[in-house]
């Protein structure tokens, strides 16, 4: 998709997939499946086994009961289960835009309706806002609930547990059901530290979504897991039976060989993009110094904002046509994103350098 929608001559700096090498074990698993002609249906529990194991390694948190785990297709078809389960049609999901675009659309395709807390200047969650939101969102007596993105997308935000604790209270008080979206979290850099949302006090009746597909560059080898908090584990009881049909069981064997064998990758990813959003940086202070650019502490994307360069609402449109570069385009993202672009860094140097040359070529 990354390569193939715009035509030759665009270089592709949108959707979220990364121009790397495999990890290894990921490689030998999805081989060695393949040459043993296992391409059957998935079954076990080995990939919650290996996400268990990793988020107690990597983020401290020994939580993760493997009981309260359901595999999914995706994390986004995993995102509308867990709201069909906690909300009914009519009912309102609460997003912080500027927000990953999917957010929208999938919300709105199940007849659901948003209602927006959107983020602060700050690019930080606004408590605030989001108490005033959960507000309305209940008022008038049906359910309701929060698709939280954390890490964020498109900001690279880091939430802090003082931060998620606070959303937990909140949700608590008003009867609003947390569902994360945790796909970016291996994703997170040097520096920062990433707290699951369901590691914070509160947050017993949530619900999570995580899978190894961004860290490791997976998005073709559909597989991801439903992560309940103890006081939601009937609520995922609940969870149709056939949905643990979608799931690619190669790529169950994929994910489960990332998270087990391919932290080392993940070391060396991490190392690199850090080293890319330096050099963002300092291209844009050379070529765009108008762009405003604060370097996420997580995901591989640079939310830029644009607006001092005069382009309107849709700085991605100007870019592709007169640069022939491809960013995602910020309105896309909601509130907040007018005059913003998205950046993919996980690239090579020598793209992401050609890629701003071009963005400044189109406003020279």
């Amino acid at each position: 998709m990354k390569w193939r929608t715009h035509p030759a001559d665009v270089l592709p700096l949108w959707v979220a997939e990364m121009d790397v090498p495999l990890a290894q074990p990921v490689v030998r698993a999805v081989t060695e499946a393949v040459a043993l002609g296992d391409t059957g249906y998935p079954a076990g529990s080995a990939y919650a086994e290996a996400l268990s194991l990793f988020a107690a390694q990597r983020w401290g948190w020994d939580g993760l009961a493997v009981e309260r785990t359901a595999i999914v297709p995706d994390v986004m078809l995993g995102v509308v289960e867990m709201l069909k389960l906690v909300t009914g049609p009519g009912d309102a999901v609460v997003v912080n835009p500027p927000v990953y675009p999917p957010f929208f659309l999938f919300v709105e395709h199940m007849d659901r309706r948003i209602a927006e807390a959107p983020l602060g200047a700050d690019g930080r969650l606004d408590l605030a806002v989001l108490e005033e939101t959960y507000r309305r969102a209940v008022s008038g007596g049906g359910r309701a609930a929060h698709l939280l993105c954390s890490p964020h997308n498109p900001t690279g935000t880091v939430h802090t547990a003082a931060e998620l604790a606070a959303v937990a209270g909140l949700a608590r008080r008003y009867g609003v059901r947390v569902v994360a979206d945790e796909i970016h979290a291996p994703l997170t850099g040097p520096g920062a530290e990433f707290v699951p949302y369901l590691a914070v006090p509160g947050a017993q009746d949530g619900l999570s979504l995580m899978s190894a597909s961004k860290g490791w560059n997976l998005a073709g080898l559909k597989a991801a897991l439903a992560v309940a908090g103890p006081a939601a584990a009937a609520d995922l009881a609940l969870l149709p039976e056939e949905v643990s049909h979608g799931p690619s069981h190669v790529g169950v064997l994929a994910h489960t060989a990332a998270l087990r064998e391919g932290t080392g990758w993940l070391d060396a990813l991490l190392a690199g993009l850090d080293d890319n959003r330096r050099l963002l940086r300092a291209l844009l202070a050379e070529r765009l110094p108008e762009v405003v650019y604060r370097p996420g502490e997580a995901t591989y994307l640079a939310w830029l904002d644009c607006r001092a360069l005069g382009l309107g609402a849709d700085p991605a449109a100007v870019f592709l046509e007169r640069g022939r570069v491809a960013l995602s385009p910020g309105p896309d993202f909601g509130t907040g994103g007018d005059g913003h672009v998205r950046l993919n860094l996980a690239t090579s140097a020598e793209i992401l350098t050609e890629g701003v040359r071009r963005m400044a070529a189109a406003v020279g």
